[in-house]
């Protein structure tokens, strides 16, 4: 369902990041739906978790989940990218309910996650932080400083998603930057490490699991994952991580996912 949704809305839009929020569909399903601890009806509730969606141009992604999780009606994804619409083409946390983090520039979620992770230690509060990041984002040099931060101040309540599908805006990551080995690059910054495949509820939930029971490190689930996923003509293509399927394109989008 959040697939189909993010097609329509970059769709109707005739712009958006269909390709990047498309693989990090399973995931992001997986905390709305059963990991995060959050209140639609409440979403300022001060024991939330928090969810940053550091790589921002995945945004039609989050508005599905923020809108079938019962943020606001489904309808209202109809108005992404309008003028005066509160679905802007990055998420603005002045406005739509549920969103922790305007997004916009790359590399600055791990920050802000440390932040209200720090936040929550400082209050006595029991919440977790989530942070989805893309690997190209990975080429930012604040990703790595923060990471160096994170494991310093031992913030075990901190998790960092990675959506390693291989493909940023301008092709290949192992052609623009290569991130290899980049397991061992997190190990190496003191961050406990799970590697999983990013397309498998199971393996997504208890990677979750392991990074809830581990102490003393943040944690960091690199998920491995299709860029396009679950789209045929979008899956492993770079040319759909900002392009828009035209009319004819989401008409056969929508006839896979519905398969």
């Amino acid at each position: 369902m959040l697939r189909r949704h993010i097609i329509n809305i970059t769709g109707r839009a005739g712009s958006g990041h269909p390709g990047g929020s498309l693989s990090a569909a399973d995931i992001v399903a997986a905390l709305y739906f059963k990991v995060l601890r959050h209140n639609p009806s409440d979403p300022k509730w001060r024991e939330r978790d928090r969810f940053i969606l550091s790589k921002g141009h995945a945004a039609p992604l989050l508005y599905a989940a923020l809108a079938e999780g019962g943020y606001f009606p489904v309808q209202e994804l109809e108005t992404v990218r309008q003028i005066n619409s509160r679905l802007q083409g990055h998420a603005d946390k002045t406005v739509t309910p549920g969103v922790e983090m305007s997004s916009g520039s790359l590399g600055q979620g791990i920050s802000f996650g440390i932040g209200a992770a720090l936040a929550a230690r400082l209050d006595s509060l029991p919440y977790r932080v989530y942070v989805l990041l893309g690997d190209g984002e990975c080429d930012e040099g604040q990703v790595w400083e923060a990471a160096m931060a994170a494991a310093h101040f031992k913030m075990d309540n901190l998790t960092a998603i990675v959506d390693r599908n291989e493909i940023q805006l301008d092709g290949w990551t192992e052609e623009i930057m290569n991130l290899e080995p980049f397991a061992d690059k997190w190990r190496a910054f003191g961050w406990n490490v799970v590697e999983i495949n990013g397309h498998s509820i199971s393996e997504i939930l208890d990677a979750f699991e392991k990074a809830k029971s581990f102490q003393g490190r943040p944690s960091v689930i690199i998920a491995h994952t299709v860029k396009g996923k679950g789209v045929s003509f979008m899956e492993n293509n770079p040319e759909f991580h900002g392009k828009a399927p035209n009319p004819e394109q989401v008409k056969l989008a929508l006839k896979e996912l519905e398969k």
